[in-house]
């Protein structure tokens, strides 16, 4: 042995160690199943006894926040431990609206929350996820801070009407919830600028290249 590097002896230097593609059974969709299933719970939970129940309104509440919090963390490791997968990619998205869809349409069931709120956030979301689709070939629209503000201002919100409050918390929930929609109304537009500013671009570098081809 010579002890000079493999390379200068003529050998092969060791090939950078490519990491396998990551399985269904990973921490970030573990979370997401579990969130899926909290959907259900939620439901019952806030439902049972009526559904005015303080109790089990506090525990639909425990369920609701459980599902909040592993929204924050199940993309997160996804992307950090390399471990995106086709189902982690339909999954989330899904069960973050359902979650959130649930919690709204039990609420204005109950009365608690107008039903105008429900079907505003409602629209919102099934709108822009759609509209993600629409302009998919073209780019990703990234998600915004004004988005990432609106996510927390409506889990904070529903969360507290969640919760049997009264008085001056009850007062808080209103404006928490109000502020909510103003985001979701101001982010859906910016969403719908940047899609249709994305879709334009895009549209321009095919025609471009589609008269390029016809040149050669």
């Amino acid at each position: 042995m010579t002890g000079a590097p493999a390379s200068a002896a003529g050998g092969h230097a060791p090939a950078t160690a490519v990491r396998p593609p990551a399985g269904l059974w990973n921490i970030a969709n573990i979370l997401t199943m579990i969130r899926l299933l909290l959907v259900p719970g939620c439901v019952l939970l806030m439902l049972h006894n009526g559904g005015y129940d303080p109790a089990w309104r506090s525990f639909a509440w425990a369920a609701f926040a459980v599902a909040m919090i592993t929204d924050l963390f199940d993309g997160h490791l996804a992307r950090m431990y390399n471990l995106v997968t086709d189902f982690g990619k339909i999954a989330d998205p899904i069960a973050d609206k359902a979650i959130m869809g649930a919690a709204l349409i039990c609420l204005s069931a109950l009365g608690e929350l107008w039903w105008w709120v429900t079907g505003l956030i409602l629209f919102r979301e099934v709108g822009i996820t759609l509209m993600r689709f629409w302009v998919i070939k073209h780019g990703v629209i990234p998600a915004s801070r004004g988005g990432k503000m609106k996510t927390l201002a409506q889990g904070v919100g529903v969360g507290m009407y969640i919760l049997a409050l009264t008085g001056p918390l009850a007062t808080a929930r209103f404006w928490v919830m109000a502020v909510a929609v103003v985001l979701t109304v101001v982010t859906g537009l910016d969403y719908v600028r940047q899609a249709i500013v994305l879709r334009r671009a895009g549209l321009a570098a095919q025609r471009e290249r589609a008269g390029r081809e016809a040149v050669r």
